[in-house]
């Protein structure tokens, strides 16, 4: 069960946290929106609070050394405090370089709405948040930091006359009397009400309020058996069950490995390894709807097969240069045949068997790549809600995590170069930008005026590039191989037959103020060619290029 906190919960808290933090140097924060962590990273130790509703806690660790990403804060804690009857903490700290003024790093322990906000001055404008909210606070960068409207309850001093607590409760029916504290007196919650009113009589309850409200009391950290659970508290309730822990920190620690489990790894993980891991994830989704529309946009190989059969039947029928072609089938239907006008008779029944071949093929590769991508997912996903949960080993990600550049997180370093590099058959260097912001880059900085320019007609997708040095056009086999590899990096990935426009590189020009990867090609030619997936594996130099 989660930790449940109450502002007597919170004050002592705070003064635990004074003790043991006063002083220490601050390197650096990190606030994880993904997990709802706040990390404190001091020269000798390590500060994790867990800000989940479900799974909240705070852990105290050796020191761990900040990840890249986690911005640097160079301070010192000044003292640790709560505000009066709120579940709110406030860790003051003092540095020379905050030009603003003091910095604060306030938590909010407010049931569902756990927060951590960094504030900056005496007016504590927000500089960091975990979580920002919008309503009547409004927490937001740049917005000033306010507490939560007071709840004006009673007696915030702890000060209460045995008269006032009996003319409050005793005119209220017992079935009533916790509601009537809840509402009206200070430092009462869900956690203590039953045991501020136990005993023989009103005064008895009074009492245990007395000890609760005043933060002088020596009373000692326990763990509560509730009926929810284990609750780490700072003294025993009257009524409950409970057993005495070192200190406040461990009781919470204790709580909070029962629910989340140890914290060393969302610790040593830090948000980049997350993200990589969304990333990674992202990208099985997308090859499992890719290699799924291939699959059930596959051609009848039997059709197929019988049409290259026809028209070898009817080879003195078809015209040379045709286009398309309409004749008899065997059984005496007539047909029409697509045909190619640049291809012999023979040479175009080839060309319906070569793709009835890699119909065959894709039915018997495509099940199995969707079923082992499926099982990369279940993978992932398990492991990403393990990380969240902190249960999972920075080792066991890092090696389910794939070395392509396609799956790289956002915003990491890009790769050497703007491309991936393919070679052709007859042994032709090919280049295929890896999207927009880097097509421009392969198209006017890693190419040649006279290379070979290609990209899909009418749709988004990567430049192409056939290097080329000879005189003419390059051989149509290399020609047709790299607006194949056109084909499969655009959109028109999953079509039957797709248009590939090409020029030589040095006909091809870039619009001022022009978006990214838009460009003009002059004297073009087409070929339409049909995208076979296989060509990346055959004709990729190393996996990078995968």
């Amino acid at each position: 069960m989660a930790i449940r906190w109450d502002s007597v919960l919170v004050r002592d808290l705070a003064r635990e946290l004074d003790i043991e933090l006063v002083g220490s140097r601050l390197r650096a924060i990190r606030l994880d929106a993904r997990t709802r962590d706040v990390v404190l990273f001091f020269r000798k130790k390590t500060l994790l609070w867990r800000l989940h509703p479900e799974r909240s806690g705070i852990w105290m660790r050796d020191c761990v050394e900040p990840q890249p990403g986690d911005p640097r804060i160079r301070a010192q804690v000044r003292n640790v405090k709560s505000i009066a009857d709120e579940r709110i903490l406030v860790v003051e700290l003092r540095s020379n370089r905050a030009k603003g003024g003091p910095w604060a790093l306030v938590i909010e322990l407010l049931g569902n709405r756990m927060n951590a906000i960094m504030t900056e001055g005496s007016e504590r404008t927000i500089k960091h948040i975990l979580r920002t909210q919008g309503g009547s606070r409004n927490l937001r960068v740049g917005q000033a930091w306010s507490p939560p409207k007071s709840t004006g309850r009673l007696w915030v001093d702890g000060i209460a006359s045995e008269s006032d607590w009996q003319d409050l409760l005793a005119p209220v029916p017992p079935t009533e009397r916790q509601r009537e504290l809840l509402s009206n007196v200070a430092w009462t919650s869900r956690l203590n009400a039953d045991a501020c009113l136990t005993g023989d009589s009103l005064s008895s309850g009074l009492e245990t309020w007395r000890l609760l409200a005043n933060s002088d009391h020596k009373l000692g950290a326990v763990l509560l058996e509730t009926d929810h659970g284990l609750q780490p508290y700072p003294g025993p309730l009257p009524g409950v069950s409970s057993r005495s822990s070192e200190s406040l920190l461990a009781a919470i620690a204790e709580c909070s490995n029962l629910v989340s489990g140890a914290p060393e790894a969302t610790l040593l993980m830090g948000p980049e390894l997350l993200e990589r891991l969304e990333d990674a994830i992202a990208h099985v989704e997308r090859r499992i709807v890719q290699l799924t529309a291939q699959l059930d946009s596959r051609e009848d190989p039997g059709q197929l097969r019988g049409r290259g059969d026809i028209i070898l039947a009817r080879y003195l029928e078809i015209s040379p240069g045709a286009s398309s072609a309409q004749v008899h089938d065997f059984e005496g239907n007539i047909v029409e045949l697509e045909l190619d006008p640049k291809l012999k008779p023979h040479e175009n029944a080839s060309k319906y068997y070569d793709r009835a071949s890699r119909s065959e093929r894709a039915a018997q590769r495509l099940p199995g790549l969707i079923e082992s991508a499926h099982a990369d997912m279940v993978v992932l996903q398990t492991l990403l809600k393990r990380a969240q949960d902190g249960t999972a080993r920075v080792d066991q990600i890092h090696a389910a995590l794939p070395a392509s550049p396609a799956r790289q997180r956002r915003g990491s370093q890009s790769p050497t170069e703007p491309y991936r590099t393919f070679v052709s058959s007859g042994g032709l260097e090919i280049r295929v930008g890896r999207g927009a912001r880097h097509n421009d880059d392969l198209t006017f900085r890693h190419s040649a005026p006279n290379d070979i320019w290609l990209h899909a007609r009418h749709s988004a997708g990567a430049h192409v590039i056939l290097r080329w040095r000879g005189p003419g056009a390059p051989p149509e086999r290399d020609l047709q191989e790299a607006a194949s590899l056109a084909a499969l990096h655009s959109k028109a990935r999953t079509s039957e037959t797709v248009p590939v426009d090409w020029t030589l590189r040095k006909y091809v020009r870039k619009p001022r103020g022009s978006a990214a990867g838009s460009v003009v090609p002059d004297r073009v030619r087409t070929l339409f060619v049909t995208p076979d997936p296989e060509l990346v594996e055959r004709h990729a130099i190393d996996h990078r290029s995968l």
